[in-house]
């Protein structure tokens, strides 16, 4: 503790802590509206239907992590003299990416209507591959804005499309109680976000600049890409395998247990990476040791007490709030919400990672906690369905948590530049 006491008086009046209270009070505001829109729909959709919701959302984000491929990334870090032509190239970069991802989807989709006659999930996944045709034309203009550290927009963009998203859920169950009321409003919602987001940052293509060659996106893009598929795997394949060890009532049950226990601190660790890399890429390299301890700490005083509530007080909130229909989750909500922990941690050291210009660490960092997340997972199943999720948190906590301890307890010194390693 002596140690950190002489970062306490910059981390009150650093700008990175009003960027996470920007996206924590963003995320708290959608989390009401969600806790009250799941209320309705906890009490309308069966475990059942959730199930079905549950399998096509966690196919539709495994595939949707392919559209991360390193491109914002690296107009975050760019010099202002090479942002014009990386825009360019990036804008085509994304319609590329996201049309490709689209098809990915379309034929995941006739798979698994075809081979595992799944037909309701299948045709859920071809309609949600239509929010790859929407994204392109608000990308170059959202990662700019975040490149202006105005994280503030940021959150408000997304804190208004998650509100949207639940909005129209709720309209939906009201009218329609099923699994399509749950995953429609996913692409109904993205639009909102498009508008939004070309609002943030006016941008158009500087014609008389050349396009920038593709490869100078090749140091973000294999190995940012490899850790998002790879952090995407442990978090939804989980429902994959619970699913097919279980049961499709009991990966409803799962589900909704992982959402209630990890829906908002889950969003708030992605918050913190978002304002953490640019916050991070502005720094001196030789201060960005310091500044990885004043976000670390400045991100743990925000999620520690949001954690410890969600898993001491939900045999209370759970039967007051959802009913007595999903008591049976309650240790379940419990044992996971104690995962965001280890997943903050290794959410930083990947920003670190990225900004000093080595993403392959955190690829091998990833590579090393999905396998374990998943591997204990399994290993608990047999226990039941709490030992499955003591499992998936011990095995994030094993290799995250000591990583998280070497990075805090190196000395300060000069971090190896983005530019050099770029150049």
């Amino acid at each position: 503790m002596p140690a950190f006491r002489p970062l306490l008086p910059a981390l009150i009046a650093s700008p990175l802590m009003r960027g996470l209270i920007a996206f924590g009070s963003a995320e708290a505001a959608t989390r009401v509206v969600r806790l009250g829109v799941l209320l309705v729909v906890a009490r309308r959709v069966s475990p059942e239907m959730f199930g079905t919701a549950a399998l096509a959302l966690s196919l539709f984000e495994l595939v949707r992590v392919l559209a991360n491929a390193g491109i914002g990334q690296r107009l975050i870090v760019a010099a202002d003299d090479e942002l014009p032509a990386l825009c360019r190239t990036a804008h085509r970069l994304f319609w590329i990416v996201c049309l490709g991802v689209a098809g990915v989807q379309l034929g995941l989709a006739a798979i698994v209507t075809w081979m595992f006659d799944l037909p309701q999930a299948g045709a859920m996944l071809a309609l949600l591959a239509l929010v790859y045709c929407v994204m392109p034309p608000g990308l170059v203009q959202i990662f700019l804005t975040m490149r202006a550290m105005r994280m503030d927009s940021v959150a408000r963009i997304a804190a208004t499309q998650n509100i949207a998203d639940s909005l129209l859920t709720l309209s939906l169950v009201l009218v329609w109680p099923s699994a399509w009321a749950i995953v429609l409003p996913k692409l109904l919602a993205a639009p909102v976000w498009t508008f939004l987001a070309r609002r943030s940052t006016a941008w158009t293509a500087d014609r008389a600049a050349t396009p920038a060659p593709w490869r100078e996106f090749a140091l973000f893009g294999p190995a940012i890409l490899a850790s998002e598929m790879l952090a995407a795997a442990r978090l939804n394949a989980d429902k994959l395998v619970v699913g097919a060890l279980f049961g499709t009532e009991v990966l409803g049950l799962y589900y909704f247990a992982f959402n209630t226990g990890l829906g908002l601190t889950q969003s708030f660790v992605a918050a913190c990476n978002l304002v953490v890399f640019p916050h991070l890429a502005k720094a001196d390299a030789a201060n960005t040791q310091r500044e990885f301890r004043t976000a670390f700490i400045a991100g743990l005083a925000l999620l520690a007490p949001v954690v410890a509530a969600q898993a001491l007080l939900a045999p209370f909130y759970v039967p007051v709030v959802f009913g007595e229909t999903w008591v049976p989750a309650v240790p379940f909500i419990a044992l996971l919400s104690l995962a965001a922990l280890p997943l903050y941690a290794g959410s930083l050291i990947g920003a670190a990672y990225r900004v000093e210009g080595r993403p392959q660490r955190e690829t091998l960092l990833t590579a090393c906690a999905s396998a374990a997340a998943l591997i204990g997972l399994a290993a608990g199943a047999p226990f039941g369905l709490a030992g499955a999720c003591i499992g998936y948190g011990t095995g994030l906590a094993l290799v995250f948590l000591p990583a998280t301890a070497r990075r805090l307890a190196t000395p300060p010194q000069a971090s190896p530049s983005i530019q050099g390693a770029l150049s």
